[in-house]
């Protein structure tokens, strides 16, 4: 028993390093396209324009959800809302299974 809780540990750790290396491999490109835009367009039009801000507002984001699923900072639901629901239903379906034995 104790070997599945490892085991489960384990995964689940393996699970958020491997989130965690999505999210900053997107914040790492965020950061290189968002500079060579801002680049293009200063080459392009010295800041009388900066279009390049419509894309890096628009990536942004998906950038900030990015880190609120991967960081547990749900403004909505708190941070370990998921799983305080999981463990409700699966009590009240222990509770149901009860009444009917």
């Amino acid at each position: 028993m104790e070997d599945q809780n490892r085991e489960s540990k384990y995964l689940r750790a393996k699970d958020r390093v491997e989130m965690l290396k999505k999210f900053y491999s997107n914040l790492t490109s965020y950061i290189i396209v968002i500079s060579i835009l801002a680049g293009i367009n200063y080459w392009n039009n010295q800041w009388r324009y900066m279009w390049f801000l419509w894309a890096a507002f628009g990536w942004g984001i998906g950038l900030s959800f990015h880190a609120f699923k991967v960081f547990g900072l749900n403004p909505f639901f708190g941070r370990n809302w998921e799983e305080r629901k999981i463990q409700e239903f699966m009590e009240e379906d222990d509770k149901d299974e009860s009444r009917w034995v």
